[in-house]
């Protein structure tokens, strides 16, 4: 990896003291606050490992004087080996820092899990996999609110959407998109015999209005009776809503709630979600072969991850990284090494891209 030039650190180190500076005057208002604080917080950690990249650098020029000095020579060689040793991982630390950032990460996500091939062992795992999320989410302080869902009558879900908020939601949770796959025993089965069942999940940011304008001229919106649970409501009363934005072909239908309004707003929080995702997958799409040197794309049909309950091991393909700590995963407390694994390589990836 090439050494960050002198010029990078001061051109970080002056923008940040503007920040400050702006920030203090008390001057700003409105927007301009708005956009400011963001922008502080932002380059408040790169700012952080510049200054120490650029105190170790100083500090070993002055050892290096030091060298001359009969007196002070074995002291300062000692001091240099072990600054020189350290100065890289900081500098690797900055270089991290300075990657382009995806500018959904710091968004809230939606989170959609669809039973797949396996029939009810499918929709057991689907549950399994939510309740996993769930967890992870409570470890990370984050929030999670079922958009909808539909429960399979064995347990777990056929389909279940969320919405989770909170601090970095997509950032950590970007990877989790793909074909997940459990082998297990399926406790209908007799035989004792191992079945392989899987699920989808997809993680979608979930956009401002301001990412995504949707012209109310583009919609066709219908209402119907809702079916399934829910009692003798949802046969007397059109509260069901199904949207279709006309220019893209995407349809939403939502009938969880006994409010038409309710439903609707619903519907179009995951529309919103879904036409940005299409817009950034559009956007990325002249990116392919620079995507291809990441960890994934978040391509549902790639199979990601494999849960083996007879050997207690979760083993993500992607990166080859396999974890003896099945119930942890699922726990949630362990999925965090496993999110740590997915971000580190796919951070080395693309320096190692910005490099060549």
């Amino acid at each position: 990896m090439s050494t960050i030039p002198q010029e990078r650190l001061d051109q970080i180190t002056n923008r940040f003291a503007e920040l400050e500076a702006r920030m203090a005057s008390g001057t700003l208002e409105g927007d301009a606050f708005v956009q400011a604080s963001r922008d502080y917080a932002e380059l408040e950690p790169v700012a952080k490992v510049a200054s120490e990249v650029r105190s170790m650098r100083d500090e070993i020029a002055g050892l290096e004087e030091m060298l001359t000095d009969p007196e002070m020579k074995a002291m300062a060689e000692d001091e240099l080996q072990s600054i020189r040793q350290s100065l890289p991982e900081q500098e690797r630390a900055l270089a991290i820092a300075l990657l382009p950032r995806d500018a959904a990460d710091s968004k809230p996500a939606m989170l959609e899990i669809r039973a797949g091939t396996g029939g009810d062992e499918a929709a057991l795992f689907a549950g399994d996999l939510f309740r996993m999320y769930e967890r992870f989410a409570a470890e990370n302080g984050w929030k999670v609110e079922p958009v909808s869902m539909n429960a399979s009558e064995v347990g777990g879900f056929k389909e279940i959407v969320a919405n989770v908020t909170g601090v970095g939601v997509f950032a950590k949770m970007k990877f989790e998109s793909g074909v997940h796959r459990v082998q297990r025993v399926p406790v209908t089965e007799s035989g004792g015999r191992i079945h392989t069942s899987a699920a989808t999940v997809a993680v979608l940011p979930e956009p401002d209005e301001v990412d995504v304008q949707i012209d109310t001229g583009d919609l066709k919106i219908d209402t119907y009776r809702a079916s399934g649970a829910g009692g003798q409501h949802v046969n007397t009363t059109d509260s069901a809503v199904r949207i279709t934005h006309l220019p893209s072909g995407l349809v939403v239908m939502q009938q969880d709630e006994r409010s038409q309004l309710k439903n609707r707003a619903k519907a179009m929080q995951v529309l919103r979600a879904r036409l940005y995702e299409k817009m950034r997958d559009e956007a990325q799409g002249a990116e392919a072969e620079a995507r291809k040197a990441m960890v994934g794309s978040g391509d549902r049909s790639e199979r990601i991850r494999t849960y083996n309950f007879p050997q207690g091991r979760v083993t993500d393909h992607r990166i080859g990284l396999t974890l003896h700590k099945l119930e942890e995963v699922l726990a949630g407390t362990g999925l965090t090494e496993m999110v740590e694994a997915l971000i580190a390589e796919d951070e080395g990836k693309r320096l190692a891209a910005l490099a060549e």
